[in-house]
């Protein structure tokens, strides 16, 4: 008989993140919020992360922070350079003021980059089509791959140097650090190549040099956390027992406060992270001929439908909470107080929410006040094409952001 006391942990609590407290357990996942038309702030962006700070997350993610401008998935997002550090001054400047921590999603999109509209070429670790840019991404060097690596240490240093108080690293979703990781993506025969410590190389070099840039900068200590695919749902793609290693390997390194565990494939496989309808109708119409012709007649192999339930992705969290030591934020069908308390009863630290935060920015107050309350977002997903002119949810109408 187990006589061990149930331990409890309140989501509503303050919490430590690394050198870190936010005022509870609640985060608001990286997401593209298309409120940056000249890759710099508006003042539609600090709105879209305003109201979901005042509405009561512990965190706020601003996307999509690229750190070169060929990382972008498309030329209009931020890229760290300091003609955007005012800007983002601004923005962690409002957050702060509603009383909640900001962190920046910094990364390089690699293969998901849109060399058309970046006007710079993409990066892959193979030479690769990219069918809605209608352009290829070419093979990385090692220079790139050199560059890349320091791109990120310095976009951490201009993320602290802008007020934030953590950064995210991507990655995941076949952006350039986890299109290396996917066997299906990643054929070179280099040192890059091959092997799974091979393939990690670049994530982990990443991240470390994430680590000693935060540690070096003096100014401001700010936590580090990554966002990295547990599998892609592609047959040949990222399995789960590699992503267990992988993060492994990542937890080992010291680099890191907390993952958080994602899944599915920006490139090949985007629904698998989301779960619910499949958008085809919308999706074709955001898109101008061939891509749309395209997207109507072979849209079904690119978004595939999964049926939606709360908390979809903790089947897969669960092998990684058996055998992590790190804390780590569980994201996916995170809508109530029940999956919440459940997340927390299965010893996830932090959960991460997206489209429940789109349709309704003041959610999390809502459920503090009433456990009862459940979200209005139906999982319709229509909200996934409008980031490409402004996001927003089709069904609340509200501005906030969405996941990617």
């Amino acid at each position: 008989m187990n006589t061990q006391p149930e331990v409890f942990t309140d989501v509503f609590g303050a919490a430590k993140l690394g050198p870190v407290t936010l005022r509870n357990r609640i985060i608001k996942a990286a997401t593209f919020e298309a409120a940056s038309p000249n890759a710099l702030v508006t003042d539609d962006l600090i709105r879209y992360h305003q109201l979901p700070a005042a509405g009561g997350v512990g965190m706020t993610t601003v996307a999509y922070c690229a750190v070169a401008p060929g990382g972008r998935t498309d030329g209009w997002q931020i890229w760290m350079r300091p003609e955007a550090i005012p800007g983002l001054r601004r923005l962690t400047d409002a957050v702060h003021g509603e009383g909640a921590a900001i962190s920046a999603q910094i990364g390089h999109a690699g293969p998901v980059a849109n060399a058309r509209t970046n006007k710079a070429p993409a990066l892959a670790p193979i030479r690769f089509f990219n069918p809605l840019s209608m352009r290829f991404a070419r093979k990385a060097t090692k220079d790139d791959i050199r560059d890349v690596i320091a791109a990120h240490a310095d976009a951490a240093r201009l993320a602290i140097d802008a007020g934030f108080d953590a950064v995210e690293v991507h990655l995941g979703h076949n952006y350039l650090a986890s299109s290396f990781l996917s066997p299906l993506l990643n054929r070179r025969t280099d040192e890059f190549g091959g092997s799974l410590e091979n393939r990690a190389k670049v994530a982990r070099g990443v991240v470390r040099a994430v680590r000693d840039a935060v540690d070096s900068h003096g100014a401001k200590q700010i936590a580090v956390t990554a966002k990295l695919t547990m599998t892609d749902g592609v047959r040949g793609g990222i399995p789960l027992d590699e992503a267990l290693q992988t993060a492994k390997w990542l937890e080992s390194d010291g680099g890191l406060d907390a993952i958080e565990l994602t899944a599915g494939s920006s490139l090949v496989n985007p629904m698998y992270l989301f779960h619910g309808d499949a958008p085809l109708k919308e999706f074709a119409g955001a898109f101008k001929p061939p891509i749309s012709w395209g997207m109507r007649m072979t849209g079904t192999k690119f978004l595939r439908e999964y049926p939606y339930r709360e908390a979809y992705l903790l089947r897969h969290a669960r092998a990684f909470r058996a055998e992590l030591t790190m804390p780590l934020i569980l994201l996916g069908g995170i809508t109530n107080r029940e999956t919440m308390d459940k997340a927390m009863a299965e010893g996830f630290d932090f959960v991460a929410m997206g489209r429940a935060l789109l349709a309704e920015p003041d959610l999390v107050n809502r459920i503090k006040a009433d456990s009862a309350v459940r979200s209005l977002c139906t999982h319709c997903n229509k909200c996934m094409p409008t980031i490409y002119t402004h996001t927003h949810c089709v069904v609340t109408g509200a501005p906030d952001a969405l996941t990617i």
